[in-house]
C-alpha cells in the first residue's frame, strides 16, 4: 500500500520535496503553503498527488497547510520586494565592516521569521558583527550562509557557451560529479576555457553523453594497445565512435592509418605473475592470443 504525497518545489530548478496533501485538492502548478524546518513556506506543486512506496519517503512527512490564496500570493510578492531592499542593505553593511565576501542573494521565509543572506568567499569569514548589525536593522532572525561557485551560478543565472540559459538555473536540480576524464572520453579539447562553465568549474553537460560514450567505446581497443591490421602490426592512437573507425600508427612505417573497427584485431598482452597467488588468480601469466574487435 503506497502513501499519498504531493511534490512541492520552492525554487525554480530546485529540489522537489514530498508533503502529505491530506484532503486538500491540488494539481500541478498550484501554489501551496507548507510547513518546513524553516517555518511556513510558499511552494509550487511540481508533482500532483500520487502514491509512492514508503521507502521513498523521508520521515516525518509534513502536511500541506493550505492551498495558496490570493492573499498568500500578495504576501509572496511583498517578500520579494523586501528581499531586494535587504540585498542593498546587506551590501552596505558588508562594505562598512570591510569583509572579504561577495553577497549573492537574499531570501526571506514566507512567514518573515528569518532572512537568509547567501555569500561566497575564498575562506572562512568571521561575520558575527555583521549578523548583529543586520539583526538590528531587520529585527528578525538573520542567517548568513556561505555557498560555492556552482550554487552562485545557479542563483544568479546566465547564458552558457551554447547560447542557452544555464541548465542549473533552469531545470538541473542537483549537481552531478563531473571529472576531466569525461572530457578525455569524449575527445574534447582540454583547454579549461572551453570545458568550463561561467562558474569556473567543469561544465555539467560533460556528463550528459558520457555514459553513451563509455558504452560505445567498450567495443573499441584502448588507446596505446597493440593491434593487427591489414597492413601489419601497429599501435592504436585514437578512435572515432561515429565513423566506427580506429586510427593506428603502423609499427614498420610509423604512418598513421584509419581502419574500420571490424578490420583490426587486438593482441592480448602477457600479464606478469605476482607470485604466490592461487592457481586461478587472474594476474597469472596468460598465453598471448588474438581477439577480434
Amino acid at each position: 500500500m503506497g502513501i499519498k504525497v504531493v511534490g512541492i518545489r520552492f525554487k525554480k530548478a530546485g529540489k522537489i520535496y514530498y508533503f502529505d496533501p491530506g484532503d486538500i485538492a491540488l494539481k500541478k502548478e498550484d501554489g501551496a503553503i507548507v510547513e518546513t524546518a524553516r517555518g511556513l513556506e510558499f511552494g509550487l506543486v511540481a508533482i500532483g498527488p500520487r502514491e509512492v512506496e514508503e521507502s521513498e519517503i523521508v520521515a516525518p512527512l509534513k502536511k500541506v497547510i493550505r492551498k495558496a490564496t490570493d492573499q498568500d500570493v500578495r504576501q509572496l510578492v511583498a517578500n520579494k520586494e523586501k528581499e531586494q531592499s535587504a540585498y542593498q542593505i546587506g551590501l552596505e553593511k558588508i562594505a562598512a565592516h570591510n569583509l572579504p565576501m561577495k553577497l549573492v542573494g537574499v531570501e526571506q521565509t514566507f512567514d518573515g521569521n528569518k532572512i537568509i543572506f547567501y555569500f561566497t568567499a575564498d575562506g572562512r569569514i568571521d561575520f558575527r558583527e555583521l549578523v548583529k548589525a543586520l539583526a538590528a536593522v531587520f529585527r528578525t532572525r538573520i542567517e548568513l550562509r556561505q555557498i560555492g561557485v556552482r550554487d552562485e551560478a545557479k542563483m544568479i543565472g546566465g547564458l552558457g557557451c551554447c547560447g542557452r540559459e544555464l541548465c542549473c538555473s533552469v531545470w538541473l536540480s542537483d549537481f552531478a560529479s563531473v571529472s576531466i576524464r569525461m572530457a578525455k572520453e569524449q575527445n574534447l579539447s582540454l583547454n579549461p576555457a572551453k570545458i568550463s562553465g561561467i562558474c569556473g568549474r567543469l561544465m555539467c553537460c560533460l556528463k550528459y553523453e558520457n555514459e553513451s560514450y563509455e558504452r560505445a567505446k567498450e567495443d573499441f581497443p584502448h588507446s596505446g594497445s597493440i593491434v593487427d591490421t591489414p597492413d601489419g602490426e601497429g599501435k592504436v592512437i585514437g578512435t572515432n565512435i561515429f565513423k566506427n573507425t580506429v586510427s593506428v600508427e603502423l609499427k614498420e612505417t610509423k604512418i598513421v592509418q584509419e581502419y574500420q573497427r571490424a578490420d583490426i584485431t587486438a593482441k592480448e598482452k602477457k600479464v606478469k605473475s605476482c607470485g604466490g597467488c592461487k592457481k586461478d588468480c587472474p594476474t597469472q601469466a596468460t598465453q598471448a592470443g588474438e581477439e577480434t574487435i
